[in-house]
């Protein structure tokens, strides 16, 4: 069998190397593959942080899947194909959810999206603006940022002394925390 290299690693050593948490070899194998999932993102109506943080979800998902020996790889570049074809079908499903998806404003710059266009429009903003009061005060912060001030992943990063990816990560924590309190919210009063 084949074995392509992802720059100076083969396949079995980019497996040994997630396997074993080796920060250079995870480092090589995340950024030679990023390019390919931005491309798709980015054609089909994504944007690059739309593609980073799908590319980043990928990357855990695969990461997982090696670290518990549940990916076996079927050629000298299936752990390539089998990370791009997650990324591809988690941006597939985010489509597809955004297709049902209305969009409940905190303030002019700052929205979440939801799953219940059904309820009233003023009732969800009150809501909202509550909610977001109640976030902790990084992630007010960040999410202000983000949607007021229109900063780049990159400056929020600087002005928290984070990485770029930890400040995408934690916006996006940020605003599932807010999706989540949502759904707690509404199916309370469903009951």
């Amino acid at each position: 069998m084949q074995s392509y290299t992802f720059e100076k690693y083969s396949q079995e050593e980019i497996i040994h190397g997630i396997k074993s948490n080796d920060p250079k070899i995870l480092r090589v194998f995340y950024s030679s593959q990023y390019k390919k999932v931005e491309q798709y993102v980015l054609a089909n109506n994504g944007t690059s942080d739309d593609a980073k943080d799908i590319y980043q979800e990928a990357f855990v998902v695969l990461w997982k899947k090696v670290k518990s020996d549940r990916f076996q790889p079927e050629n000298g570049t299936a752990i390539s194909g089998y990370l791009y074809q997650i990324a591809k079908n988690k941006w597939l499903d985010k489509l597809r959810a955004n297709k049902n998806k209305t969009t409940v404003e905190i303030h002019p710059n700052l929205s979440l999206e939801n799953d219940l266009p059904n309820h009233d429009q003023e009732a969800q903003h009150q809501w909202v603006v509550k909610e977001f009061d109640n976030l902790g005060k990084n992630c007010k912060e960040v999410l202000r940022r983000f949607y007021f001030l229109k900063e780049t992943m990159e400056q929020i990063a600087l002005a928290f002394n984070w990485t770029a990816a930890t400040a995408r990560n934690n916006k996006y924590r940020c605003i599932q925390q807010l999706k989540e309190k949502w759904k707690t919210n509404t199916n309370k009063e469903l009951e």
